[in-house]
């Protein structure tokens, strides 16, 4: 099964396209002889501009969960946990109807399949921290990878209190560890849901279609300045040009795309680019990244300072603070912007967004600090010229772009979390910011944030 899953060259979906089969292969050999396996379903989709697992899941939750139970059977797992958010309400109802369907069908006799509804913050989507909130904790980044560290229901203070120096308290597994650390295999839903049809059809069938390097199809959102915000399936090796025009209807008559910026994990980019194909080795040949596969299009008339100070807040609002720089210099970088939106920057300003663009990354435990830094400062390269404009005579003042969580898409709206206007650096929803960072506020590591 293993092999099958290898030799058709699927790559994870969730954005960093890290070979499926390989992971399969590395969770089996560390499986342990005392506790098993677990697969997670990674369901926390959160990255602002997507919405394909949650369209996959409306749509076909059958798929994704035999995935899961296929994964299963190779990995010798007897527990599936299906981790998403609590405010996913109708994916919820969705899978629970169709894991109702497979108990009844006796598809799940030898596997139990719990469903965890977690935070809605944004670092959730990262598989170790998805880890940490099944394990009952806040979603903070782990270094200990989930093939070294899995899902560990019989953790015990002493566990917790563990002063491994590691991020989330825990230690770091062995291969002699065979007691308290099974491994995890956390596959994202895009990702599981191809599984089927590739055991059922073959790995031939499944290179029918895309590139040699990433094969298959990939599920795409468009957001941002197209005509048509949506979701749909393509094949992979697409020119990013042709998605633009089939999935989102174009850009409004009269304007061009200016550049393209995949959610608040890629490297814009320009509107000399947009013949890229869509595939993981051409993306990383045009400097950025295939992610999630999300786009938000930026037309000819669009404020790219307004984009940046939306990306960057949110950046830094959803920095869980374990790294100093990437909070603190975040928040800096973000004000920095809004005040530019506001027309109350200086030239100062600008020198210190910049310097701290350089020092935001710093010491950074997880890829939020690098996102932060590569995203904004990406966007300041192929709009030269762009924050300086701000500071001319008469520039009038603008509202940065809400970047957030997309909810969904209605018609021809994308629907963006509008509370997230008055979410916290602390991750509160208070009046006023308390000052503290997440990972200071939630001292009890057991205590969650809101759901």
């Amino acid at each position: 099964m293993i092999a099958e899953v290898e030799a058709s060259g699927l790559r994870g979906r969730g954005g960093a396209g890290f070979p499926t089969g390989t992971k399969w292969r590395t969770v089996a050999a560390y499986g342990s002889s005392l506790l098993a396996t677990t697969v997670v379903v990674n369901a926390a989709e959160g990255e602002p501009g997507t919405f394909k697992d949650r369209a996959i899941l409306r749509a076909n939750p059958y798929a994704v969960l035999e995935g899961a139970l296929i994964a299963a059977h190779a990995v010798g797992a007897n527990e599936i946990v299906f981790a998403t958010k609590a405010r996913f309400v109708e994916q919820l109802q969705r899978v629970r109807s169709a894991i109702d369907e497979l108990t009844n069908a006796g598809w799940t006799k030898d596997v139990a399949i719990s469903i965890v509804e977690g935070p809605a913050e944004y670092l959730y989507g990262e598989e170790t921290a998805l880890l940490e909130v099944i394990d009952g904790r806040p979603p903070f980044h782990r270094i200990a990878p989930p093939y070294r560290r899995g899902v560990v229901e019989v953790l015990t203070d002493d566990d917790v209190d563990s002063e491994s120096g590691l991020s989330a308290d825990v230690e770091m597994a062995t291969t002699d560890d065979e007691t308290l650390a099974p491994p995890v295999l956390a596959n994202n839903v895009e990702t599981l849901a191809n599984v089927p049809s590739i055991v059922a059809n073959g790995a031939s069938w499944f290179r029918s279609i895309g590139t040699t390097q990433s094969p298959g199809t990939i599920v795409v959102t468009l957001t941002g300045d197209v005509l048509r915000p949506g979701v749909g399936e393509v094949a992979m090796g697409s020119r990013l040009r042709d998605v633009i025009e089939e999935v989102g209807g174009g850009v409004a008559p009269g304007r061009s795309v200016a550049g393209v910026l995949g959610g608040v994990s890629t490297a814009v980019l320009n509107a000399s680019q947009l013949d890229v194909t869509l595939s993981y080795e051409a993306m990383a040949e045009a400097g950025s990244a295939l992610g999630s596969a999300s786009f938000h299009v930026i037309d000819s008339e669009a404020d790219v300072t307004a984009l940046a100070a939306g990306v960057s807040r949110f950046l830094a609002i959803e920095s869980c603070g374990q790294c100093t720089p990437c909070k603190q210099d975040g928040l800096v970088i973000a004000d920095g912007l809004s005040s530019l939106c506001r027309g109350d920057g200086t030239q100062a300003t600008l020198t210190e967004i910049r310097e701290r663009l350089g020092t935001v990354a710093d010491g950074a435990r997880c890829a939020l600090g690098r996102q932060h830094q590569t995203v904004v400062a990406s966007l300041l390269d192929a709009f030269p010229g762009a924050l300086e404009s701000r500071l001319a005579p008469g520039a009038l003042a603008i509202e940065p772009v809400l970047v957030a969580e997309l909810t969904g898409i209605d018609g021809d709206t994308e629907v963006v979390d509008e509370t997230f206007r008055d979410k916290q650096p602390d991750w509160t929803y208070d009046a006023d910011y308390s000052g503290k960072a997440p990972v200071d506020r939630l001292t009890d590591h057991r205590e969650q944030p809101e759901a």
